[in-house]
């Protein structure tokens, strides 16, 4: 008997997701064919990259928005879709009696990321919340995957770029989730009173769930047995990250820059990436500067001795006393024409001695001509070859007290 309960709850389990499916697939197929009659087929340009954001109420959704932006180089605001779901559109909808459903809530989303501002870029914050939500999301990205291959090989694939999804969860436990709500609602009960009685200000909104640590408690019950399942689903499919957001402001802020740090082989084209890679990181490239520099100079002074000899006093006599006479402001400008730098080794060796003293060192090489002579009778005047070196030299100025 018990194990013909469990088969039965299976089977419910999985008719109940094949008709949430289902229902997907309609309304997505609805709202597509809505959003191609209204902007046309080649106007469909959705962010190159979707940034999903869900979290427990209290883990800092709002707080760390920024942060998750200048974490990816975005610069356009979130897509919050509560506020979404506050437009007079959406309030006239309400106010007709009717349900903010999945249909609503999956159109007026897909409609604000076609907006110019999101083409690098979105963070949707609030999205996806239940599983016919993920199918839409799941449809539209499979989506934009052909219209970037349809587009490809034309003059508009760049309005078409390849997609990445990211799914950012940010993770408390109950308790604190329970804490920060009730904190939060201290904090605007206590600012809106200053308000009423200032007169100054706009009163913020204050939550029901923010007073009440029942409710509290049932808010994040909900999240956990609705979203949270949802977004779980999602693992499998797009670029999935579960941030723990229960420590410091700090901790937080470095796990999501770790987690959302560029990764060069999942966001470039392929065949992007495969002509880059066989480029050295200059991660890669510094982790043996200082061991390949130190082999450098000693085999600068056992190989060429007398060169070596002679560029070491060209720095002592010609660039240092400049140099000491800007140790204030860390920046000093040397021009020579001194023949020795005309030797490639000899420049080589100039930037090898001033790196190891700590300096960092910039050549430019200068072509000119100087006039030698006049022709008096045809008035032609014959130039010589000129080379100047023009050197700058960057190191850490000396703090010097002001005022």
């Amino acid at each position: 008997m018990p194990d013909k309960k469990i088969d039965t709850q299976l089977e419910s389990a999985a008719k109940s997701a094949e008709l949430e499916i289902k229902d997907a697939t309609l309304i997505f197929t609805d709202v597509w064919a809505d959003l191609e009659s209204e902007y046309g087929y080649e106007n469909l340009r959705f962010p190159k990259e979707i940034i999903l954001l869900g979290g427990a109420p209290g883990s800092g959704k709002g707080t760390n928005t920024g942060l998750i932006l200048k974490a990816r180089g975005l610069t356009c605001p979130p897509i919050v879709v509560s506020d979404l779901l506050d437009t007079p559109e959406m309030k006239q909808l309400k106010d007709g009696g009717n349900m903010v459903g999945d249909r609503e809530v999956v159109a007026i989303v897909f409609r604000k990321l076609i907006e110019d501002q999101f083409r690098d870029g979105a963070v949707l914050d609030g999205f996806p919340r239940t599983h016919v939500q993920v199918e839409c999301m799941k449809l539209l990205v499979a989506k934009i995957d052909q219209l970037h291959r349809e587009f490809k090989e034309t003059p508009m694939a760049r309005n078409f770029r390849r997609p990445t999804v990211h799914v950012v969860v940010l993770f408390v436990d109950e308790k604190s989730s329970v804490d920060r709500q009730l904190h939060r609602g201290r904090e605007i009960e206590k600012y809106n009173a200053e308000v009423e009685a200032s007169g100054v200000g706009e009163k913020q909104e204050l939550r029901v769930t923010d007073l009440d640590p029942a409710r509290a408690q049932h808010r994040y019950r909900v999240f956990k047995e609705s979203t949270w399942d949802a977004l779980q689903s999602l693992k499998e499919i797009f670029f999935y990250h579960l941030i723990n957001a229960q420590g410091t402001f700090a901790e937080v802020e470095q796990n999501i820059l770790n987690e959302l740090k560029y990764q060069s082989s999942l966001e470039l084209e392929p065949e992007t990436f495969e002509k880059v890679r066989g480029i050295s990181l200059a991660s890669e490239i510094v982790i043996h500067a200082r061991q390949e520099l130190v082999k450098r100079l000693d085999s600068y002074a056992l190989d060429h001795s007398d060169l070596f000899d002679r560029v070491i006093d060209l720095i002592n006599v010609r660039f240092m006393p400049i140099i000491k006479r800007h140790a204030i402001s860390g920046r000093a400008i040397v021009n020579s024409e001194d023949e020795i730098l005309s030797d490639s080794l000899a420049l080589t060796m100039l930037i090898d001695v001033f790196s190891e003293r700590g300096f960092h060192v910039v050549i430019d090489k200068q072509l000119n001509r100087v006039p030698e002579r006049v022709d008096l009778k045809t008035g032609e005047i014959a130039f010589r070859p000129n080379t100047v070196y023009r050197i700058r030299i960057y190191f850490a100025g000396s703090e010097i007290r002001r005022g």
